[in-house]
């Protein structure tokens, strides 16, 4: 579909940025929301649109993965357009209208390929938005590496990020690093006040560090419970410092594997979802059979459910956005309006982007999703366009 042709979707509950709207109406035009509407349609329809009848259905806003590695056979690290595209591509399947590229620890030569490919592209009509890159390493602790390759982990390095930055035309918007090599935390000031989301990940620090880190500037968890320090009744450690610090926002990979179902829903009641981020952090292998794959170089085993190392190691995931939003909304105390929060409001939020995106306001973009009280995905509609229509009104399930 072009992208000047309107969409209107009648009959819905729309789940608006400032309220719940029962019978709702949604007008999309130019690739943004052009009108908002309670019970009655407005008084006249533009020319050659396209209404969807959404009764008994729900509009949210696109799903936003902070932290995805790759998809469908393409990896951000094979530095080529034709990789972006294939993930573009095919994340509006899940629910995902915009993404932060993500790199892992490699040799520089190899992050700075992946930055300026990130830095040249366009993103194209009917697919998901590249909105920035999500640096994970190389400033990270060895102990906590998981699947980030050890020969390339460095200290935190300011003029190496500079050049980095410049390299991706500006658009690194999140860093995962260990706060505990900043030692003064001149790096972490530096970066926040350059309006990066520097988030703790891959760290052996303790609670007192994380802290410590936040006072410098720390707003954000990788991956919470994983690559981190646990809870200990004599030192709560990093998980303990996300319940208790309410200034940062922890992502969360809802894939009852990196996190057990029992630990989403201690985590829920902790932090409720004004301060969770639902990622995928997904490998290549995601939408593809079971096989031998690779992360950074390393050799992955995937199976049904799970991405591995040769060691056993947790090598990404395989999940998809609506999968991880569904399991969430399985919780106790979850609603779709926790979910709307976890997966497009805070992540538009915590990279500056809540202007344009992730909240249903007139005037921003038109990245919407159709779904039923499940998260069963009808539509996604990607600035305006359709880009994913569930097969047989059944949805992606």
């Amino acid at each position: 579909m072009d992208q000047d042709n309107p969409i209107y979707i009648k009959n819905a509950t729309i789940y608006a940025e400032q309220e719940v709207i029962e019978n709702g109406g949604l007008l999309l035009s130019h690739g943004k929301i052009a009108g908002i509407y309670s019970k009655q349609k407005p008084k006249q329809l533009p020319k050659e649109v396209q209404v969807i009848n959404g009764e008994g259905l729900n509009i949210i806003p696109g799903f936003i993965d902070g932290h995805i590695h790759g998809a469908a056979g393409a990896d951000v690290m094979d530095a080529t357009e034709e990789a972006l595209d294939t993930m573009a591509s095919t994340l509006p399947k899940e629910g995902t209208t915009s993404f932060l590229a993500t790199t892992i620890t490699q040799s520089p030569e190899q992050i700075e390929q992946a930055l300026m490919n990130v830095a040249s592209y366009k993103n194209k009509p009917g697919q998901s938005d590249i909105i920035g890159v999500h640096l994970e390493g190389p400033f990270i602790e060895k102990g906590k590496a998981g699947a980030q390759p050890l020969e390339y982990i460095v200290k935190p390095d300011e003029k190496l990020f500079n050049k980095w930055q410049k390299l991706s035309g500006n658009k690194i918007k999140t860093i995962t690093m260990a706060p505990e090599h900043d030692q003064n935390g001149s790096f972490i000031k530096r970066l926040t006040k350059a309006g990066i989301n520097v988030s703790a990940g891959h760290t052996d620090t303790d609670y007192a560090g994380i802290k410590q880190a936040a006072a410098y500037g720390v707003r954000q968890l990788t991956h919470l419970c994983n690559a981190m320090s646990g809870i200990h009744h004599r030192d709560i450690g990093v998980v303990g410092a996300a319940f208790e610090l309410e200034e940062l926002r922890a992502e969360l990979i809802a894939d009852g594997i990196h996190v057990v179902p029992e630990m989403l829903q201690l985590i829920y009641q902790n932090m409720g979802s004004s301060r969770l981020l639902l990622i995928t952090d997904a490998m290549r292998a995601k939408c593809l059979p079971p096989g031998n794959y690779e992360l950074g170089g390393q050799p992955v085993k995937v199976s049904e459910d799970r991405a591995l190392l040769e060691n056993g190691t947790l090598a990404g995931s395989i999940l998809k956005m609506h999968e991880g939003a569904q399991q969430m909304l399985s919780m106790k105390d979850v609603s779709i309006k926790n979910i709307v929060e976890m997966t497009a409001m805070n992540p538009a939020k915590q990279v500056g982007m809540f202007k344009t995106k992730g909240s249903i306001l007139d005037g921003k973009d038109a990245d919407i999703l159709i779904v039923d009280d499940q998260l069963s995905i009808k539509y996604t509609i990607c600035r305006g366009v359709v880009a994913f229509e569930g097969d047989d009104g059944n949805g992606t399930n």
